[in-house]
């Protein structure tokens, strides 16, 4: 018995509503192309500033770009002055994104202190005009993302869903803490109940879904339309397959075997190098590189000695040994 059923946002079809969250730094155009090709309902672009799009600096670009595989492409922005918000839209659009989402979630102080993110749930009359800006500046559907409210005084999510749904907004997302919380405690799928009875749009569930199990119990207390796994796939690009295959009863694929972790991990890197050129991606890769190997014998060995390195031929060379070693480890045990 499938969990999950197709969704519209606006004149699109999600036929798998399991999607893979926007996180600076982590989401970018390789990790999402990883996702995408292991199997994903839709992925979103890292938040890009909407000033620094409408700039077009070289980082904006870089966030915004795709590959082809991904389509159709969700855009996220980030900003807090409406008209801005409304033709960095309009230049996405234009680059082809199917799908605009907006980010009224993101704890992080720079971005708050900005007085964008999840500082506009505290400035409802800013987020309306925001919400209102971006719809009318674009044809293509428009989503929001968000918290349950700055703090556990002002779970005001449920009233700004239903504003958002009247302005237009096809689809929202609910991370289920508030921005006081920043990623402590435990996200609250329950309470996204109220966010899903208060409109008819379909509601996505996001925070700590980490596991099948995850996702399932955030469907059932949240009563929502779909997931949304961020840090859960940290590592994992295959994760979001499985919740996929799970929620649809369809038979679940295994992890990667140890030899294609390995692979994965190479083409990984290589992809990193060439966006970001050597020196950029040698140091954007190491967290990815401390994820992939979590768990394994001697990962914490291996990521002291790798983060030390800056030539990436010898990170190479280190990865390869270092899983070469996990082969002899699992013969020995075996």
């Amino acid at each position: 018995m499938s969990l999950i059923h197709p969704i519209p946002i606006g004149p699109l079809t999600l036929a798998m509503p399991v999607i893979l969250a926007p996180m600076t730094g982590v989401t970018d155009r390789p990790f999402r192309t990883l996702v995408k090709r292991f199997g994903a309902g839709l992925t979103v672009t890292e938040m890009i500033a909407s000033e620094a799009m409408i700039r077009e600096t070289r980082q904006s670009l870089q966030k915004a770009a795709w590959d082809p595989s991904e389509e159709p492409v969700s855009m996220q922005l980030a900003g807090c002055e409406p008209q801005r918000m409304a033709e960095a839209a309009k230049l996405n659009e234009g680059m082809g994104a199917a799908i605009i989402d907006i980010n009224m979630g993101c704890p992080v102080k720079k971005v708050v202190n900005g007085h964008a993110g999840s500082a506009l749930m505290r400035e409802p009359d800013l987020a309306r005009r925001i919400i209102e800006a971006t719809v009318k500046a674009v044809k293509v559907p428009v989503t929001l993302k968000m918290r349950m409210g700055w703090d556990h005084a002002s779970l005001n999510a449920p009233e700004l869903a239903r504003v958002a749904e009247d302005l237009g907004i096809q689809l929202i997302t609910v991370h289920g803490r508030t921005r006081c919380q920043l990623y402590s405690g435990t996200a609250d799928w329950a309470f996204i109940r109220r966010v899903k009875d208060a409109v008819k749009v379909p509601v996505i569930a996001n925070g700590d879904i980490c596991s099948i199990e995850d996702a399932k119990a955030a469907l059932e207390q949240s009563g929502a339309d779909g997931v949304m796994i961020g840090r859960g796939a940290y590592g994992r690009p295959w994760l979001i397959a499985q919740v996929m295959a799970a929620l649809t009863g369809r038979p679940v694929p295994g992890d990667p075997t140890l030899a294609e972790q390995h692979a994965l991990v190479r083409e990984h890197y290589a992809m990193m190098l060439d966006l970001y050129s050597r020196d950029i991606g040698v140091n954007l890769a190491r967290k990815h590189l401390g994820w992939y190997t979590k768990g394994l014998h001697d990962s914490g060995a291996f990521r002291n000695a790798v983060n030390q390195l800056h030539d990436p031929v010898a990170v190479v060379d280190m990865i390869d040994r270092f899983y070469e070693q996990q082969g002899s480890v699992r013969a020995l045990a075996a």
